[in-house]
């Protein structure tokens, strides 16, 4: 018997906790590079692109190490999204856009799952829009965050003329001539720590639309799972997923509204930013089990 969470014909309602030590959870361009954040309660904010491109990372690498049809990934870094759809045309089988959309959900993972607008490119060799059963909300820190710039000194400069000048100098008495440098000076951006919640949904009918099975939805909790764990760099050392807990209704338009489940998985404010690490918040967590609403059951997977 298949397990509740890994039911494609269940409506299922998802939360998750990450956390965030000394890293810097998703930066703002708009505001060069600095963690997230709500500018009227300073809490800090992670998107749901920058969660979707960790779990598409996920998966891509799940399916180089376990190679299986039907998982590659079509929103891949260097890929042009239009080369994909044309791809779906090298199959004899593909002969319009409804048949290149079926192919492209059966194709692509992050298609079959999260959906995709697949209507740019040549006219005669596009494959419309999907709409996806998973949708992940934004995550947003339980307390305020607090973003910090910390510069940082890099031994040697990028240019070569640059060396050179400096090495000049050194034996020039002229020190005004001097146009080149010894090092050159950077930054690292980072929040000291933030425990952030986030949510996110499966639709059933949606999921008969584009093919979803039980085991892409094995593969889609195993990569929410590891998805920090492979993504390491040094901005990101201290990411860890704390929490993720499934709320499975035993039909395919679920038994009560997910605003009502997720009330059930609460983190109390500390009330200021000293907290440092997850035992802080750990006495605050709160998961009601108990007397859940009739056909719904909570798999808790990682907590």
């Amino acid at each position: 018997m298949t397990e509740a969470h890994l039911d494609p014909a269940r409506k299922h309602d998802f939360v998750f906790l990450i956390e965030a030590t000394d890293s810097n959870p998703n930066g703002d361009p708009d505001n060069g590079g600095l963690p997230r954040t709500d500018p009227t309660t300073g809490q800090g904010l992670i998107t749901d692109v920058a969660i979707k491109r960790k779990l598409r990372n996920t998966v891509d690498l799940l399916n180089t190490v376990e190679k299986k049809s039907g998982y590659d990934i079509y929103v891949d870094a260097g890929v042009a999204l239009n080369a994909q759809h044309e791809r779906a045309y090298q199959d004899a089988a593909v002969t319009d856009r409804h048949t290149a959309q079926q192919w492209m959900c059966k194709t692509f993972f992050d298609v079959r799952m999260f959906g995709a607008v697949m209507s740019t490119g040549k006219r005669d060799k596009q494959a419309g829009r999907v709409q996806g059963p998973v949708q992940i909300g934004f995550s947003r820190s339980i307390d305020p965050v607090v973003p910090l710039d910390i510069g940082i000194t890099r031994v040697t400069p990028t240019r070569q003329e640059n060396v050179d000048a400096w090495n000049n100098t050194q034996t020039d008495n002229d020190k005004d001539t001097n146009r080149g440098k010894e090092t050159e000076m950077g930054s690292k951006h980072l929040i000291p720590y933030g425990l952030y919640k986030g949510t996110g949904h499966f639709s059933a009918p949606l999921a008969q639309k584009t093919g979803v099975t039980s085991t892409d939805l094995e593969i889609f909790w195993r990569a929410l799972t590891l998805m920090f764990e492979h993504d390491r760099a040094a901005a990101r050392a201290g990411l860890a997923l704390r929490g993720l807990y499934v709320f499975s209704h035993d039909d395919a338009f679920g038994r009560t509204p997910a605003h009502t489940l997720f009330d059930r998985i609460t983190v109390a404010p500390l009330g200021d930013t000293t907290a440092r690490r997850f035992a802080d918040y750990e006495q605050n967590i709160a998961i009601r089990d108990k007397n859940l609403p009739g056909g719904v059951t909570l798999t808790t997977l990682i907590g």
